[in-house]
């Protein structure tokens, strides 16, 4: 595992941190030395994380899709760590469906967390980013989802291509002091994966994926960790696709 000595002592947000590749991000940037601030709608299993991984520096039970608690998940982070280096905006929900019967209630569901919550989010850490000396660094979870067209999922999908395009507007307007890039997971072993596919169609997918598995959370934080790093420096605007080759082209 790669170490990244400049991620010591980095304050590092991370939301929808209770479970999945929030979680697996937050462990390895706490594993990196930073002081990991943990972000997620469901207190219970929030608090239950934070009694887990007492590494982790805080915690703030929040809806990202709410502006009055995205403030205040930011204003506690503020007291606990003084300020954000790093945002890790990572929340997010999907619901399998066929377009013609989402309920609207539902669309509006998803683009509130999935698209509005990266945006508050973003807000809020960029305000704080911007203002400091050093600056800091804005990543997102997209989805390739969002790159191309995937049946049951018109809501998630569009969401998801909002928080491309949005990551690119804002890397524009916050350059060169903060730097703002997303991720686009293709299928990752997630506990909400595992909700919504049996074993057959969990094996039916890696079937279809060159590399014959599913991404573990892990790796994605991996590759958060790296873009956060120095190494990293000269990525913004990009939209970084991890997949094991889903999307790279047709093949048998």
């Amino acid at each position: 595992m790669a170490h990244y000595e400049e991620l010591k002592g980095k304050r590092v947000m991370v939301t929808g941190a209770a479970s999945g590749i929030g979680l697996a991000t937050a462990c390895r940037f706490a594993q990196e030395g930073a002081e990991v601030f943990i972000v997620d709608y469901n207190k219970k299993a929030l608090e239950e994380t934070q009694k887990a991984h007492p590494e982790f520096a805080g915690f703030s039970a929040a809806d990202v899709s709410s502006e009055a608690d995205v403030k205040a998940a930011f204003e506690e982070m503020d007291k606990k760590l003084g300020g954000i280096d790093v945002l890790i905006s990572n929340a997010g929900i999907s619901i399998r469906s066929n377009a013609l019967d989402i309920p609207y209630s539902q669309w509006k569901k998803v683009m509130d967390i999935n698209l509005g919550g990266m945006f508050l989010c973003a807000k809020e850490a960029g305000k704080r980013m911007m203002a400091q000396e050093k600056g800091g660094v804005i990543l997102m979870t997209a989805s390739t989802n969002g790159t191309e067209g995937h049946r049951w999922y018109a809501d998630y999908n569009a969401s998801k291509a909002g928080v491309i395009l949005l990551t690119k507007t804002l890397a524009l307007e916050l350059a060169p002091k903060v730097r703002v890039n997303c991720i686009c997971p293709g299928y990752v072993l997630t506990p909400m994966q595992r909700a919504e596919y049996t074993d057959e169609m969990l094996a039916k997918v890696n079937e279809g994926i060159p590399m014959k598995r599913h991404a573990t959370p892990e790796e994605i934080g991996a590759l958060y960790a790296f873009l956060a790093s120095d190494d990293a420096r000269y990525f913004t605007g990009a939209d970084i696709r991890i997949d094991g080759g889903e999307t790279a082209g047709l093949y048998s």
